[in-house]
């Protein structure tokens, strides 16, 4: 024969404990609100990292050249992207800073030390603009 107390000592009967108390982990082990903040943290640090690299190596638009771009047909394809990162990376070293960059596609103001299209004009328009404020020009 079985005794129960001794089965019930290996083997408890949880349907008998009493209430229906739940254990919340989450302040012990750092809680929500620290997993948010490190998340946070990541998020910030990789946006960072990004802008440094691309500031480093690419070409960003301000939302005044992409709408120009749109507003112009013109589209930014990889020779005329490579065109203008070359363009950009010598007016740096000749200390450029808002700059004319004339392809066979378009001219474009840019920063130069923010590596950034500031506005773009379509190729057929150049004779008509007056550009102001520049401290150079290049024609790649």
């Amino acid at each position: 024969m079985v005794d129960n107390n001794v089965n019930n000592f290996f083997i408890p009967n949880v349907s008998k404990v009493p209430g229906n108390k739940k254990v919340d982990l989450r302040d012990r082990l750092g809680g929500e609100g620290e997993d948010v903040k490190k998340k946070d943290e990541f998020k910030n640090l990789l946006k960072e990292q990004i802008s440094d690299v691309q500031q480093e190596h690419g070409i960003s638009l301000t939302v005044h050249a992409a709408k120009r771009l749109q507003e112009r047909n013109l589209d930014i394809d990889t020779d005329e992207y490579f065109k203008l990162r070359g363009a950009m990376e010598k007016l740096k070293t000749k200390g450029g800073r808002d700059s004319l960059v004339i392809t066979d596609k378009a001219a474009y103001i840019v920063d130069v030390p923010a590596n950034k299209v500031v506005t773009a004009i379509d190729k057929g328009s150049i004779q008509e603009n007056v550009f102001t404020k520049i401290d150079s020009t290049v024609v790649v």
